[in-house]
């Protein structure tokens, strides 16, 4: 980014920082680097490349390992608030206190990401999102536990995660260069997305048998594994970011330097609405399982688990493409709509548990084409504020909506509150569609004759993308127009 930001200084010689592919490489004031070139000028790798770098390994280990944890407390959390109250609305509350502190200081933590080592910040987090989980466990094994005992470890958990999420979106970045940032950005959805299958189908088990302090305490303990493997770093294979000093006015920065920039502020407002919208999935399957379809635990881990299927089975298609194009990014946000849609339609279990997979992959999509691109247009010195406005508004726009649906899908009925989120995130990404389309001088052409492309953005008059050249704001519309216009 460039637009707005005031001077910043190059990161170090040696940091393969400097070396950014082809696609990410639009340095001239008033441009969006990211985004200008086709994805032709990226070649294509191995879906698993960027594995071959010894502390990235370390790190996704030990994330494989914490995060299959987390998704085990965050069923038996769902579950265990369900089972005190009975209400999908007190476990929006409970959802919406966990990323309420990323809505409110959200873009303070990516300041603090800026300023200093993001490896040492990270083993603060790490360590303090483990003591969470073994506080809950203590109070649920030994029958103490009550609903508001949840709602202050949701909330805990949501502050420690607004220094977290900065940290460890930017780290990667100095863990695996600029050429293998994209690869690693999609495995890292992968390896969530893997633990996804693995923790729900766990905590399913252990809930049923033992009950959901066991899962609690098993998420404590497996944060020993992220710690261990940040340890075990070798530092000089880092490679290095200059941090930013501290300064008045940084905050303030961030957001000027977000603001110029279509092609980084549309797809954030998008995510936005998506995430506020259409991922209260806590919310909707819990409702599915305990007032549609009248089930219990085991059926609640099984929804979670066919959405985890399909995630990774879009982390894995993302790995191994090439780039991250705004088309991209609204045709899947669309048909993610869509799916929510026909899902709360669904007239049986098994057709609603089918779509659940699609949803997933699709979903994913949406993330992490969102994550990729932003990060690959970013400023190494903005990143942490960058993905901190971009953390802020995918994960804190929930606090907002969370209790929203809730109670919509407590007043009106689960497929109501599942048809209205798939509904809001449908016309958002049609409208924030047409916008980026209108800027960058397109317009929607249909042809429904055979062996032509149906659906295409093509430019309004000949000659725009030239003649908008002429001016920096016409020029960052002139990258909106090559990344929503196919391919030559």
């Amino acid at each position: 980014m460039s637009t707005g930001s005031g001077a910043h200084s190059a990161p170090a010689p040696n940091s393969q920082e400097d070396t950014v592919s082809d696609d990410a490489t639009a340095t001239t004031p008033g441009t969006a680097p990211g985004v200008a070139a086709g994805p032709a000028a990226t070649p294509r790798k191995g879906t698993f490349s960027s594995l071959r770098i010894r502390n990235y390994r370390l790190f996704a280990t030990g994330q494989m390992v914490s995060n299959t944890g987390t998704w085990m407390q965050r069923i038996a959390q769902d579950w265990l608030v369900l089972s005190l109250t009975g209400s999908s609305a007190a476990v929006g509350i409970t959802t919406a206190l966990q990323f309420l502190p990323m809505l409110l200081f959200g873009l303070y933590g990516g300041v603090i990401a800026d300023r200093f080592a993001k490896r040492k910040l990270l083993l603060f987090t790490q360590s303090a999102m483990g003591l969470t989980g073994l506080a809950l466990a203590v109070l649920t094994l030994s029958g103490q536990v009550q609903v508001w005992h949840v709602y202050l470890v949701a909330f805990v958990l949501g502050l420690v995660t607004v220094l977290d999420n900065p940290s460890r979106q930017a780290f990667v970045s100095e863990m695996v260069g600029q050429d293998e940032l994209r690869n690693a950005v999609s495995l890292n959805s992968a390896n969530f997305q893997s633990a996804r299958l693995i923790g729900p189908a766990v905590a399913g088990v252990l809930i049923t048998a033992f009950g959901s302090g066991w899962a609690f305490l098993l998420n404590g303990l497996s944060f020993i594994a992220p710690v261990a493997g940040l340890l075990m770093m070798r530092t000089a294979e880092l490679h290095p970011v200059d941090r930013v000093p501290r300064s008045k006015g940084q905050l303030r920065e961030g957001l000027r330097y977000v603001s110029g920039r279509p092609d980084l502020i549309w797809p954030i407002v998008l995510v936005g609405f998506i995430g506020t919208f259409g991922f209260n999935f806590p919310i909707w399957l819990t409702a599915f399982v305990y007032h549609v379809y009248h089930q219990g635990a085991g059926t609640y881990s099984l929804f979670n688990g066919l959405m985890a299927a399909g995630s990774l089975i879009g982390a894995l298609l993302a790995a191994r493409r090439a780039g991250s194009r705004l088309r991209l990014l609204v045709g899947a946000a669309i048909l993610f709509g869509a799916l929510e849609i026909a899902a709360s339609l669904a007239p049986s279990f098994w057709v609603f548990a089918a779509l659940l997979a699609p949803i997933g992959m699709v979903g994913l999509t949406v993330n992490v084409t969102a994550n990729s691109s932003i990060q690959m247009a970013t400023d190494p010195l903005m990143r942490g504020r960058v993905m901190s406005l971009f953390m802020m508004v995918f994960v804190g726009g929930t606090p907002l909506g969370a209790p929203v649906v809730g109670w919509i899908t407590d007043a009106f009925g689960p497929r109501i509150g599942f048809l209205a989120g798939g509904l809001v995130s449908l016309v958002a990404a049609v409208v924030i569609g047409l916008i980026l389309a209108r800027m960058g001088g397109l317009r929607l052409k249909i042809d429904l004759r055979r062996g032509h492309r149906h659906v295409a953005f093509v430019p309004r008059v000949p000659g725009t993308a030239s003649s908008a050249a002429s001016s920096s704001a016409s020029s960052t519309a002139s990258s909106v127009e090559k990344d929503l216009a196919p391919a030559a």
